[in-house]
């Protein structure tokens, strides 16, 4: 095995005296730092009639704070050459800012000061109310096969904080009053609720105690409430979806799968990657290239940690009926359940996960500042220990085709907790 390939990320970690983890990795490649915070709240954590909150607070932590009006959060970043950002996903929220290493301070300031004193008015809830809104109209509500995916979801889980959408329901938004947010970010904004990563070229010695200078008197909260993410087992599950937005027909798959870090889940991604990974991929090669019955095909074995998804989209010609692709697909998975995969197919996936793991991509790769803090963020939040940033690969590196055949047989070879979603174009009852 190539220990290149497998070179360790370096950090130091400390805990402060609230709970905030702090997690250092001085990286000095180039004159940039990125300042990153992540926090332990996703929809998982939204109870029926809270959906969408944890993605209306990444709207609401730039509406200002007690020494940063609304709207200078961008400005104080831009006009010192950074860009900044944030997310939102099923298990964690993020924000960082990507700067010039000499401005570490600042970042480190702005996270901070919105950590501490968020402005979370009326004002800033009923204007962030109305962005969130029309962002779920752009993204969701007026996309080709968005609302299908969005029902696909809910169709795939059976328990409410794993099967509803990021964004959250226009209904829910409306209903939420200013004491719900107010309650929700004394919850979850908490430093004993989040990981702050500081990566790329900046002193150790004179990160730490600017760190504890800034954040430590920052009063923790109570723990937020723990959540049952548990799903049972249960039959098959179909639907048909009629979408006037499509243009093409389409098949959505799902299975459900352990967590991140399960050693079935390490070999499904594995079997994702043989199956959709790519132009070579198998489904690929069988659906788009030599049966031309399929326009386009993704998907693949989420890493969430909770359990998680394998899955299909497959958009294809209007005149091949369904039932064929939905053959197709299952003879795929079940070869590579009976047959593993070949030595090129393992030659080449682990080539491409080391060039994923080490891309000079100028964002994400973990060559970068961000890619780096995200990595260690996702291990910190979604493990429990950062160090987890320098097994996967390796856990990866070593699955072997024995290893994908079984797992494909256990949880894909099988209709046992599948989800499967036909996607028609057009209105019910229209000629499509």
């Amino acid at each position: 095995m190539d220990r290149t390939a497998l070179a360790r990320i370096e950090f130091k970690e400390y805990t402060l005296a609230n709970g905030l983890r702090v997690l250092f990795s001085p990286h000095r490649v180039a004159p940039v730092i990125t300042v990153l915070v992540m926090y332990k709240v996703g929809s998982r954590d939204e109870p029926p009639g809270k959906t969408g909150f944890a993605h209306l607070f990444e709207h609401m932590m730039f509406q200002g704070s007690a020494n940063v009006p609304r709207g200078k959060h961008f400005e104080y970043v831009e006009s010192n050459g950074g860009v900044l950002n944030g997310f939102t996903s099923y298990d964690c929220t993020a924000y960082f800012e990507l700067l010039p290493a000499s401005k570490l301070p600042l970042g480190l300031w702005l996270e901070a000061d919105r950590m501490r004193s968020l402005q979370v008015s009326q004002e800033n809830l009923d204007n962030q109310r109305a962005v969130v809104k029309e962002e779920r109209r752009l993204s969701t509500d007026n996309q080709p096969y968005a609302r299908a995916l969005e029902r696909f979801r809910e169709l795939a889980y059976d328990n409410f904080a794993n099967q509803h959408s990021v964004i959250g329901s226009m209904e829910d938004l409306d209903n939420a009053t200013l004491e719900d947010v107010q309650q929700f970010f004394r919850t979850y904004y908490a430093p004993n609720n989040a990981v702050l990563v500081i990566a790329g070229d900046y002193d150790l010695r004179r990160a730490r105690p600017l760190v504890r200078q800034l954040f430590e008197d920052i009063p923790p909260q109570a723990p937020p409430p723990s959540v049952d993410l548990s799903e049972p087992d249960r039959a098959e599950r179909r639907e048909v979806f009629h979408d006037p937005l499509a243009s093409v027909p389409a098949l959505a798959f799902a299975w459900k799968i352990p967590p991140r870090c399960a050693p079935d889940n390490d070999a499904l991604q594995i079997a994702g990657e043989v199956l959709v990974g790519g132009r070579a991929s198998r489904l690929y090669q069988r659906l788009v290239k030599q049966e031309a019955v399929a326009v386009s095909l993704s998907g693949g074995a989420e890493a969430r940690p909770a359990p998680s998804l394998f899955r299909l989209f497959v958009l294809h010609h209007p005149d091949i009926p369904p039932e064929r692709i939905e053959q197709m697909v299952y003879e795929e998975i079940a070869r590579l359940a009976e047959e593993g995969m070949t030595e090129t197919e393992q030659e080449r996936i682990r080539t491409q996960l080391i060039a994923r793991r080490w891309s000079d991509h100028l964002y994400y790769g973990l060559q970068s500042p961000l890619g780096r803090a995200l990595g260690l963020a996702f291990a910190t939040v979604f493990d429990g220990d950062p160090n987890t940033i320098n097994q996967e690969l390796e856990r990866l590196l070593r699955i072997e085709s024995r290893e994908v055949q079984q797992a494909t047989q256990r949880y894909l070879n099988t209709a046992r907790n599948r989800t499967v979603m036909t996607i028609i174009p057009g209105a019910q009852g229209g000629l499509g």
